[in-house]
């Protein structure tokens, strides 16, 4: 039988471990699954690296959005230690001028009391639109952004405003690597996720039909059958 491979799961910008629960019940079957803590931190090396500390010696790592900057992060440190890799919607990029501009004005709405309007930003750009009247999802997003909460929000802004670029890094990626991104993906769009998926050796990508950047749990399914079949040995 194969030794079981632990799983760690890296949560995007004002996401928890709900971002996972369909995943978090599907997976066990291949090894321990973990949700790592990325809300201390406002750098991305030391959200990385806080990670590491706490991960096991080898294990799957999987990230979505902030969560795939994140793994990028983790490689630079320690890439012996991560034997297969995930990256869901998400970007190699730096910010654009456009995108910092944008956090910036969320910053300044989180620290002058205006957290409470983050999830109706948020939404439109997480959901595809065919999901944004689903209260279900819709509550999700919601409960995530409030137990995430604006001081912590504020520092994972200020990690994602100062990444590094890491195309140059994917040349150098040589686990087996799982992209994947929703069709309908506009804060990560498909053309991103396919550059990532050429830049990486091996790598497979896998465009999720009728999904927005949260294909966690807005398709979960397809992404589940997706994940299994890069966990399987």
């Amino acid at each position: 039988m194969a030794q079981s491979l632990p799983l760690v799961l890296v949560p995007g910008l004002t996401c928890t471990a709900r971002l996972y629960g369909p995943q978090i019940a599907a997976l066990w079957a291949f090894g321990q699954v973990a949700v790592a803590d990325h809300l201390r931190d406002a750098d991305m090396a030391a959200i990385a690296a806080r990670i590491l500390k706490d991960a096991p010696p080898r294990f799957a790592l999987a990230g979505l959005s902030m969560g795939g900057y994140i793994a990028f992060a983790m490689l630079r440190l320690a890439p012996e230690r991560v034997s297969k890799l995930a990256l869901l919607d998400t970007s190699a990029r730096p910010d654009t001028p456009e995108q910092t501009a944008g956090r910036k004005t969320q910053i300044a709405m989180a620290q002058s009391g205006r957290y409470g309007e983050i999830p109706d930003l948020s939404i439109p750009r997480y959901l595809n639109a065919k999901h944004q009247r689903d209260e279900r999802l819709a509550g999700i997003v919601r409960q995530m952004i409030a137990e995430t909460g604006p001081e912590a929000f504020v520092r994972q802004l200020n990690a994602i405003m100062s990444r590094p670029d890491s195309r140059p890094l994917l040349a150098s990626i040589r686990c087996p690597t799982l992209v994947l991104v929703g069709d309908a993906d506009i804060a990560t769009p498909p053309e991103l996720n396919k550059k990532i998926a050429d830049g990486i050796p091996g790598a497979n990508l896998t465009v999720v039909p009728d999904s927005g950047h949260l294909t966690t749990i807005e398709q979960p399914e397809a992404v589940n059958a997706a994940l299994a079949e890069w966990l399987s040995p």
